[in-house]
């Protein structure tokens, strides 16, 4: 099924689908889950446009490939095209705000990491990065302050504030834009909080953007 961006109203937004880019160890907690050590500069990777998806269709997982793993983030879409930019035109670059899963194929990654290769074969799948619609930034008040919560099956699994991330959004994208360009429809996925763990087909799962949505779908195999 063909994604596009879209709003809070299920409308589509109208902005090319572009790349995902993200940050990974941005949340203490999840470092310390993960054995981890806190990068000096934020932690970047990225995922194809085809990893893209409408979560609330379903969470398509690989059923081959050993346990598929959530992560729960908030996610960014872009208006316009980025480079070199400061924490202002950052900030007006931000169409809205949304949430995604950076599914993580947890046990391709830890041998990638033992033998000092990328992660793209564990975190670039098709369907690796199935996201929510998003909410327009005029309606955001404030984001160092927003409340994101996972449950798995009626228990919540991981719960998120970004006013405990280690690198703050508009910086992140600011940060970033000095790495590569970043395009008009690009996503950026913010980093997960601890209580990552493995996906089952048939889970049900939902995801909540405190004040503003709460979304409900399932865990499928593909």
């Amino acid at each position: 099924m063909t994604y596009y961006h879209q709003n809070d109203k299920g409308q589509d937004i109208g902005l090319p689908v572009n790349k995902v880019v993200c940050v990974g160890r941005n949340y203490l907690d999840h470092i310390n889950e993960m054995n981890s050590t806190v990068s000096e500069a934020p932690l970047l990777f990225m995922k194809p446009k085809a990893a893209m998806c409408n979560i609330a269709n379903a969470v398509a997982i690989p059923t081959t490939m050993g346990p598929c793993h959530n992560e729960l983030e908030v996610s960014v879409l872009l208006n316009r095209e980025l480079k070199n930019a400061n924490e202002e035109e950052a900030k007006n670059a931000i169409w809205g705000i949304g949430l995604g899963l950076d599914l993580t194929l947890r046990e391709a990654q830890a041998a990638l990491k033992k033998d000092g290769q990328p992660w793209e074969r564990a975190k670039s799948f098709d369907n690796s990065a199935p996201l929510s619609q998003f909410v327009p930034i005029s309606a955001i008040n404030d984001l160092d302050d927003l409340h994101f919560t996972l449950t798995i099956n009626g228990e919540v699994r991981q719960q998120g504030d970004t006013s405990l991330m280690l690198n703050k959004i508009i910086p992140l994208i600011a940060h970033m834009s000095t790495i590569f360009t970043l395009d008009a429809g690009d996503v950026v996925l913010t980093g997960t909080p601890k209580g990552v763990g493995p996906l089952l087909p048939g889970d049900n799962v939902s995801i909540s953007l405190q004040g503003h949505f709460t979304l409900d779908t399932k865990v499928v195999g593909q």
